[in-house]
């Protein structure tokens, strides 16, 4: 069976991602309200009841809005590393403790053919980690919340078929926006946020032989523009003589809208 995914929600106001095989399904984060993360599910005809559990990359609000209703609503597991679990127990209300499950940073679980390894990134929060799903051969990687992609983690998340990478950010946009400049300074700094350009450099680094789409994920609604994003990404892969729209596409994702659920 074939693995499937979404990205459901991705920006400033709220985070969520779906990943199905045949008989696993899990959602990473949810950083939307209960009643927004359903009309999300509802409109890629899936059922949160369905889900195996729910994944988290760190505690900050537009990762775990809806993750304390949901899990309590739907009996669903959750898997976090223990700084994380500490981080966010008093933000998500009383969890049943047979539903609380620890997923060290660095490590590897597998759920009937779905193998999920884990990675730590440089955000500030208690322990962020992301995830990248491994199925019958193919590789699926989730990265965004990281103010810089480093040697390691490029070598984790190397030659997958698809990414949803973060590309966050332009710099000059920043620059001159209303933010305070402490603000500024943590989204560009090495715990903040990924700019679309160091972005771009990042994937040139990391796009092998069977990598097929790229989704641009957690762009600033402040910041960025999808067009801007995309504009930028392309034209620094094409400096490194990576012609965008040959072996690869790369693709949007949007805040409130769900991608397509797309086979791998």
């Amino acid at each position: 069976m074939t693995m499937r995914f979404s990205v459901l929600a991705s920006g400033s106001t709220g985070n969520a991602f779906y990943v199905e095989t045949g008989e696993q399904a899990f959602l990473v984060d949810a950083g939307l309200s209960g009643k927004q993360m359903e009309a999300l599910f509802s409109s890629i005809d899936r059922e949160l009841k369905n889900l195996s559990g729910i994944l988290v990359t760190h505690e900050h609000s537009d990762h775990i809005k809806g993750l304390g209703v949901l899990a309590r609503k739907y009996k669903l597991p959750i898997y976090a590393n223990e700084r994380t679990w500490q981080a966010m127990e008093n933000l998500i209300g009383n969890v049943d403790v047979e539903q609380k499950f620890t997923f060290d940073m660095e490590t590897i679980k597998s759920f009937g053919g779905l193998d999920i390894e884990s990675f730590g990134v440089s955000h500030d929060a208690a322990e962020p980690m992301f995830y990248v799903f491994h199925h019958e051969g193919k590789k699926l990687v989730l990265i965004t919340d990281t103010g810089y992609v480093s040697d390691r983690m490029k070598g984790i998340i190397k030659d997958a078929d698809a990414y949803v990478f973060e590309s966050n950010h332009d710099v000059q946009m920043l620059r001159v926006c209303r933010y305070p400049w402490n603000i500024k300074r943590r989204i560009l700094g090495d715990f903040g946020h990924v700019s679309n350009e160091d972005a771009a450099i990042a994937m040139s680094e990391v796009i092998g032989d069977r990598t097929k789409s790229i989704y641009l994920a957690h762009l600033s609604q402040d910041n960025n523009m999808k067009d801007l994003a995309k504009m930028s990404v392309t034209q620094t892969l094409e400096m490194k003589n990576m012609p965008v729209g040959e072996q690869f596409e790369l693709l949007h994702t949007d805040p409130k809208t769900p991608t397509v659920l797309t086979e791998i």
